[in-house]
């Protein structure tokens, strides 16, 4: 970005402007087909499996690995790391480039001792902090002012997702693109829980990630409506949720907001902050605070799935691709999970063990399978045999933890 861009950023806004910004940013008009992976997973010492790893031994373990595709690394909260692919042309390109950086990741936290677990939240660790970002301190601190502290503390340090990225395609198909991905959303949230265990307990809920983010402060969380006009919903949802960080333009610092402001309220000069105005570059920053389960970043961000393990997520990204870019695959999907596409709450609890969400996954899955890439077949017919055994990933750690309790989940080689 050059310098006059930046300091344009700088420049105090008013609420019809704000307005404007927001929905230029949501939707950018480029061809279906470009797709980005996030996957994130828990770091575990592999002979101690119950104790947290430092921040220090973490970030020593990955400096200076060189990844061969292109993904960047990051590390979350609780020490969780993220690997995401540039974007790549089709879903088949992207699962590759994550799947060759994650294989040249691996043996550099072997060295270490570490592994990965892959299951959407930690099944026996409770909640630690590790990350000295500002920002997640910021955040841990307003998420606590706002009566959220202990869902916000499992969100941030114990869960895990597989994030998917896809282009908005063209500006006439915005709407139902929003649409789909919103009537899908119980389907792919039954089909992909991994996340029946939180501190060790099993409280009967196949995706407590799912449900953890149906709890937390739906002023930010929730899902938006868009109803012909999702950009225009989006600004109005952006507008309407409460400011979390302050930004030191000076320092670049973020410190939290310990009171409930909406944005649109400091935009009006109703509700001061900082002791100036907002300005684009705050705006910006706000939309990072934003979660609810598809966020518009000019592209559609997918946050609804959890993470799961490295046998299924190429075949989660495959289907889930497939339902959203190839129109024949997406009617036939939208068809079959016509009965649940209000059910979310449903399907963070029962999962598929509701017999009308079961086919609505199973419909889902058997709609992408005539569309992935050949060479992804195979994975989503796994998808297709594990839902066949009335079974998903949850199933897999609850297996587990029964057999050898919920510790051995960490080190477990079906949960990597």
């Amino acid at each position: 970005m050059g310098i006059q861009a930046l300091a344009d950023l700088e420049i105090p806004c008013d609420a019809e402007r704000a307005r404007g910004h927001l929905v230029e940013q949501a939707f950018t008009a480029r061809p279906i087909g470009t797709v980005g992976l996030e996957l994130e997973r828990h770091v575990v010492d592999r002979a101690q499996p119950a104790s947290v790893v430092s921040w220090r031994r973490l970030h020593s373990a990955l400096d200076g690995v060189a990844l061969p595709n292109g993904s960047t690394i990051t590390m979350e909260p609780g020490g969780q790391v993220e690997l995401s692919t540039p974007p790549a042309k089709g879903v088949a390109a992207a699962i590759e480039a994550l799947s060759g950086d994650d294989a040249a990741l691996q043996p550099a936290l072997a060295d270490a001792g570490l592994g990965l677990v892959a299951t959407g939240t930690d099944p026996a660790r409770g909640p630690v902090r590790i990350h000295p970002g500002d920002r997640y301190g910021a955040m841990a601190t307003y998420f606590a002012s706002a009566g959220y502290a202990a869902d916000a503390a499992t969100m941030m340090c114990s869960s895990a997702s597989l994030q998917i990225n896809v282009e908005a395609g063209p500006e006439h198909g915005w709407a139902e693109r929003v649409a789909q991905i919103h009537r899908l959303s119980p389907a792919l949230l039954a089909l992909s829980a991994s996340s029946p265990l939180v501190r060790g307990k099993d409280r009967g809920v196949r995706s407590e990630r799912a449900a953890m983010w149906q709890r937390l402060d739906p002023s930010r969380c929730s899902p938006f409506v868009g109803r012909g006009d999702p950009a225009g919903a989006w600004a109005s949802f952006a507008l309407a949720a409460p400011v979390m960080l302050l930004r030191d333009p000076a320092t670049g610092r973020r410190s939290p907001v310990r009171e409930r402001v909406p944005l649109v309220s400091w935009l009006t000069g109703e509700r001061p902050l900082g002791n100036r105005r907002p300005t684009l570059a705050d705006l910006d920053l706000h939309a990072t605070t934003l979660f609810p389960p598809l966020r518009l970043r000019g592209f559609l961000e997918l946050r609804l799935l959890d993470t799961v393990p490295a046998r299924y997520w190429p075949g989660l990204a495959a289907l889930t691709v497939a339902v959203l870019d190839d129109p024949v695959a997406a009617d036939r999907a939208a068809e079959a999970v016509e009965p649940t596409h209000r059910r979310n709450a449903d399907a963070a609890r029962l999962g598929i063990t509701d017999p009308e969400l079961g086919a609505a996954a199973r419909g889902v899955v058997q709609a992408a399978l005539p569309a992935v890439p050949g060479p992804l077949r195979p994975a989503v017919e796994d998808w297709a045999a594990l839902l066949d055994s009335g079974r998903t990933p949850a199933d897999l750690v609850l297996e587990r933890a029964r057999r050898d309790g919920p510790l051995a989940c960490l080190t477990a080689a079906e949960l990597s």
